[in-house]
């Protein structure tokens, strides 16, 4: 952030935008997601976070930080609370807590990759080439790859919701 938009960015206080979207919103999202197939929701909300890094790229002002941060909140607000629902109809009944246990796996992995991943693009295209900005765009392709794989496994597997 401030490298590459604004050297006297308040970071703390940009951090803390998604969190008070979240806090505000969680009772509006629950409402308007509470009859959207799961799954689908899943999709969705994966696909609105992994776009919110093309409003940084498209522009980079501190305005789009808080808007990329915005649209990650709204995201995760359409995702998440879906994510353990779908978690648990896909359990047989009495293996709810087990498949719940691992509802946590892809976040362990995707923690312990993506600092490898995210610190290999945004050194070679942040430091080595001086454009950031293909660095965002880096980020959305991940996400719009993952948005499609999630949809291919859906298509695939075809998991029955009970």
């Amino acid at each position: 952030m401030h490298d590459y938009v604004d050297p006297k960015a308040d970071t703390e206080r940009m951090l803390m935008t998604g969190p008070i979207v979240v806090i505000a919103f969680t009772m509006l999202f629950s409402l308007l997601t509470q009859k959207m197939a799961a799954f689908r929701a899943v999709l969705l909300g994966t696909l609105v976070s992994m776009v919110a890094f093309a409003v940084l790229a498209v522009n980079g002002s501190l305005y789009a930080a808080y808007g990329t941060l915005v649209v990650i909140a709204l995201g995760e607000l359409i995702q998440q609370p879906r994510y353990y629902d779908y978690i648990s109809r896909l359990a047989p009944p009495g293996q709810q807590g087990t498949y719940m246990g691992f509802a946590f796996l892809p976040l362990g992995i995707g923690s312990f990759l993506a600092g490898r991943i995210g610190g290999a693009l945004l050194h070679r295209f942040g430091e080595v080439q001086h454009r950031p900005q293909i660095f965002l765009w880096a980020l959305t392709a991940i996400g719009l790859a993952t948005t499609f794989l999630l949809w291919v496994y859906d298509r695939i597997v075809k998991p029955s919701e009970q």
